[in-house]
């Protein structure tokens, strides 16, 4: 006997996708009615759109949700860091053009520690993308590094040689990246070891650890630029929302409380978690994501 089987695809369905972003695959999660408001979701370190996977479903009832890996992260394309440059500003550069492709011209950002480089950079540029904007542990002030920097800021970032290389290779073993999952968590026994298992499987690849050593190197690049995006936000005054794990292993509580100095009427969430705080308070986010986009944000929208 034949069984005809059409799987049901519904509003909060996850698809999985890859499209071509000036030479490279660029994979992406997407959700939600392409009718609805538009929400993009920009993963930090070591992760990728794995990180928003519970958060897309839950956003997707009433959101049009889109979640990219950058170039060497995640299920997108790593070219080889001798002949791609892996600086924020070429991963900004090509989520910028991935965004285009996809026809977000207008949308809300969630933005978690890589996510704020790459995000800013495209905002400063094009501030009439921006709907509104969710921060959840993403530096833009120097109070916000915490001693987990020190090998970065101390040394790499004065002189990229192979000896401060070897002082911070120390953050891509697996320990570590299962420390940076699990450290500030109330409970970590419920956090999943598929995160940092699939994220160190990425980090295994061959030529992963040197596209992550440019970015570390890079990463004092966003340092010179904080003023800039400060001096954005400060001007700009976009509905803000704030969700900031105070026991996170890189940001200080204070580096979230740095934002409310630029932006005054910004709703501020202090979470009892650690640097993945969806692990932790998906259910807190994602409701106070939609009453918030209610309550200041939907009724100025520019419908798509």
């Amino acid at each position: 006997m034949r069984i005809d089987f059409t799987p049901a695809v519904n509003a909060v369905s996850v698809a999985y996708k890859s499209i071509t972003v000036d030479g490279l695959e660029i994979a992406y999660r997407e959700a939600g009615n392409p009718a609805n408001p538009k929400i993009v979701l920009l993963h930090g370190f070591p992760a990728s759109s794995h990180q928003y996977r519970n958060l897309i479903p839950a956003l997707a009832d009433q959101f049009h949700v889109l979640a990219p890996d950058y170039p060497g992260f995640g299920n997108s394309d790593m070219p080889d860091p001798a002949q791609f440059a892996y600086t924020f500003d070429h991963l900004a550069e090509v989520v910028e053009h991935f965004l285009e492709k996809k026809g977000f011209d207008h949308f809300g950002l969630f933005v978690q520690d890589y996510g704020g480089p790459v995000g800013f950079r495209i905002l400063t540029r094009k501030p009439q993308v921006l709907d509104w904007l969710v921060i959840q542990n993403t530096n833009a002030y120097e109070v916000g590094f915490t001693a987990a920097w020190g090998g970065l800021r101390g040394a790499l970032w004065l002189d990229r040689t192979p000896a401060t290389e070897a002082g911070v290779a120390g953050l891509l073993e697996l320990g570590t990246v299962k420390a940076i999952y699990q450290h500030g968590s109330q409970v970590p026994e419920l956090i999943s070891p598929d995160n940092w298992n699939s994220d160190f499987a990425f980090l295994e690849r061959q030529g992963a650890r040197a596209v992550q050593m440019d970015l570390f190197y890079d990463y004092r690049t966003n340092v010179e630029l904080y003023p800039k995006w400060q001096a954005f936000l400060k001007k700009q005054q976009p509905q803000t929302l704030i969700f900031w794990a105070q026991n996170d292993i890189f940001f200080t509580p204070e580096g979230g409380e740095a934002f409310l100095k630029d932006l005054p009427d910004a709703e501020i969430h202090r979470l009892s978690a650690g640097h993945f705080a969806v692990e932790d308070c998906l259910d807190y986010i994602a409701t106070n994501m939609h009453t918030f986009f209610h309550a200041k944000v939907a009724a100025g929208l520019v419908t798509a």
